[in-house]
């Protein structure tokens, strides 16, 4: 799966104040910074995001061709948009899985999706229904590959083990604040695999530059020495943190602003040396290496 370095994330997008065809321009200038995959989710903005980056994409007829659209399914929301929904839960079930699937099709105007995600690990998902519509999807020319997101390494193991084809993405909460993934077998499993993770909320959801823990302070003033020493931004040396890592993660950027999009993609020529990804990692772990 050709995905861009970077992804960008349109979760946000209810809050940018962008529509239609300001929405399909933007798009247009991400591409031109070199990101051409982008990320979406059947609930996000309760059910309206897909249907505003189809507008947006409806509004420029060669958009499409030009892009790879991620989206994920199997959260059910309370919501007008979804009556039929009763209570907050979870469906891995072959007929809520097409049904997504179809549903993020019309919304979006396209016939097919580059890949489609199970969104949240299901208690009681059951590997062999997730198979059934994972095949009826790529028989149908409908989605051309799979993978999760927020799925334990033991959740993932037991859904491969009924697949014909390989999962090509774990999507997964991990920044220089979040070091989860690093330590309990999520990247170890990707590694193993030989795919490339994807990583939510790359800057913390915003505490990298606004928390007032002593974290995000041990965090902050870490990755402003950094930053000084290579004379970068700051978010490009947290982006640069992730990608210093061996999986190759790609992050997802969650923002309207194109500075900070272009920040996420100049992190892709910035290396960190061992010295200084281990200072940042030190300074959120707020202990010295065993």
């Amino acid at each position: 799966m050709e995905l861009s370095n970077i992804i960008a994330g349109l979760w946000r997008q209810p809050e940018w104040d962008l529509e239609g065809a300001a929405l399909g321009a933007w798009t247009r200038q991400v591409l031109e910074l070199g990101v051409d995959t982008v990320d979406l989710a059947d609930i996000y903005g309760g059910y309206t995001v897909e249907e505003a980056f189809g507008a947006a994409l409806r509004a420029d007829p060669g958009l499409r061709r030009e892009l790879k659209l991620i989206t994920k399914c199997n959260i059910k929301l309370v919501s007008e948009r979804r009556p039929a929904h009763r209570r907050h839960g979870y469906d891995s079930s072959c007929a809520h899985i097409v049904d997504s699937a179809e549903r993020s099709l019309k919304a979006l105007g396209t016939d097919h999706l580059e890949l489609l995600l199970l969104h949240r690990q299901d208690p009681l998902m059951d590997p062999d229904e997730v198979a059934a519509a994972f095949s009826a999807l790529e028989a149908s020319g409908k989605v051309l590959a799979f993978g999760v997101s927020n799925f334990t390494p033991s959740c993932l193991d037991a859904l491969q083990s009924r697949l014909e084809r390989p999962l090509v993405t774990n999507q997964v909460e991990a920044s220089v604040l979040h070091l989860d993934p690093f330590v309990d077998g999520t990247l170890d499993q990707a590694l193993a695999r030989r795919f490339r993770p994807m990583a939510w909320s790359p800057l913390g959801g915003g505490r990298l530059f606004s928390g007032d823990g002593e974290q995000e302070a041990r965090v902050r003033a870490a990755v402003a020495k950094v930053a000084d020493e290579l004379g970068e931004r700051v978010d490009t040396v947290a982006y640069a943190f992730l990608l210093r890592h061996p999986t190759r993660m790609r992050p997802i950027t969650g923002t309207g602003r194109l500075d900070r999009i272009a920040a996420a993609v100049r992190a892709c020529e910035v290396s960190l040396s061992r010295d200084q990804w281990f200072e940042l990692w030190t300074a959120s772990t707020g202990a010295p290496l065993p």
